[in-house]
């Protein structure tokens, strides 16, 4: 208890400097700076980041496999190419108030996912079937983004390159709401399933000794998954190794009963992204650095370094 504690609390005291960090707050615009924009830019790290690690989590349990993540079963790639489309063919400038690249990224991200969905509740296909076809999907999406790409103008290439980088960007409170709308339930959803997870996390045949119906599992995670990462990915563009490193931590720092690595990799994963974009905003003063960047680059060695471990 008293390491949860201070876990909890090294969180929370991480997550209310955040704000804080980059330009000094002062003038007559401090107060707007910090409420209006810094704030709901924490708000939306907190919400993206718990949401991938929780997804990530989910998935590395229902495929039992360490390196599953949002990635692997081509949620991100599905979002890159509706992203990259709707910005090549200038696809108007926003739907019901929604800009137009997060929409069709929600759609790309959602259709890829589901795809898989119905391959692995059709009951024909093996488990590592189903994460090769999301291997596949995944390669399929990301060449087709990169040929749109190589076709569009230079001023359409360089914004599809730049969303592609991942961000955290000022939406304010309302979009923070639109983004919860999908989020909220989704993840709701998986912790709700923590306990036939943690069953299935004894491998399949104890999982169907004890009433678990593995297929209609990992379907309802992987729908549930994606609708999270879809919303996330939509408005933040593709974040990379939050949904794959942060569990891997999650589970050095809490144990891997998927009772507790699930709901702390929620915790975990959106301090981890809030503190990775106050380090964005540090690190090159009069300059910001996609959040994108960042967590790829803190979070490959943290890879390498947990593979290591591992395997001595």
């Amino acid at each position: 208890m008293r390491k949860d504690a201070a876990l909890a609390v090294a969180c929370l005291a991480l997550c209310l400097a955040a704000p804080f960090v980059g330009e000094p707050l002062s003038g007559e615009n401090a107060a707007f700076i910090l409420w209006q924009l810094r704030l709901p830019r924490v708000l939306m790290g907190l919400i993206a980041g718990g949401a991938l690690s929780l997804v990530g989590g989910t998935y590395q349990t229902i495929f039992a496999n360490p390196l599953a993540s949002e990635s692997t079963v081509g949620t991100l790639a599905g979002a890159t190419l509706g992203a990259v489309i709707a910005l090549v063919f200038g696809l108007g400038s926003g739907v019901a108030g929604v800009p137009t690249v997060a929409v069709f990224a929600f759609c790309g991200a959602l259709a890829v996912t589901l795809l898989l969905t119905a391959i692995a509740s059709s009951g024909r296909a093996s488990l590592h079937s189903v994460l090769l076809a999301g291997v596949a999907i995944s390669l399929m999406a990301s060449a087709l983004s990169t040929g749109l790409q190589y076709t569009a103008d230079l001023n359409s290439m360089f914004t599809a390159a730049r969303w592609s980088l991942g961000h955290l960007q000022q939406m304010g409170y309302g979009g923070i709401g639109m983004v919860l709308a999908f989020v909220f339930p989704a993840c709701t959803l998986l912790l709700w399933n923590t306990r036939a997870l943690e069953t299935l996390a004894g491998g399949e045949e104890r999982a169907h000794s004890q009433g678990v119906d593995v297929a209609t599992l990992r379907a309802t995670c992987l729908g549930a998954g994606a609708l999270a990462v879809a919303a996330c990915v939509a408005v933040c563009g593709p974040i990379a190794f939050v949904g794959l490193i942060v569990p891997h931590l999650t589970r050095l720092l809490v144990g891997a009963s998927r009772r507790r690595l699930l709901p702390w990799s929620l915790v975990l994963g959106g301090t981890f992204l809030v503190a990775c974009d106050a380090l964005a905003r540090a690190a090159w003063p009069g300059r910001e650095l996609p959040v994108g960047v960042v967590t790829a680059a803190l979070g490959a060695p943290a890879l390498v370094w947990l593979i290591s471990r591992r395997n001595p």
